[in-house]
Formats: C-alpha cells, structure tokens, sequence
C-alpha cells in the first residue's frame, strides 16, 4: 500500500512545459475563429445572386 502512495506521488511533481502561453491559445483559437465567421460572412449573399 505504501509503494502505490509512493509511486503516486512521484508522478505528480511531473510537469509539462506548453510550447506558448496559456493565453495565447486562446487568442490564436479567438482570431482563427474570427476568420472563419469573416469568411462565412463574406459569402452570405451568393446563393441569391445566383
């Protein structure tokens, strides 16, 4: 029972080191998406002139 506490413990100190700030997630996912709705607003009118 104490080896599993142990062994517990040592894998919680592992830390994973991100390639960009937190923050810049979610500015990058907020202008990719921003893009996107530009993109789909950009073509809201074709089918009618068609």
């Amino acid at each position: 029972m104490f080896s599993a506490a142990l062994v517990a413990a040592e894998e919680s100190e592992v830390v994973t080191h991100l390639a960009i700030p937190p923050v810049a997630f979610g500015l990058t996912a907020f202008a990719v998406l921003g893009g996107l709705l530009a993109v789909t607003y950009a073509f809201r009118s074709v089918w009618t002139r068609h």
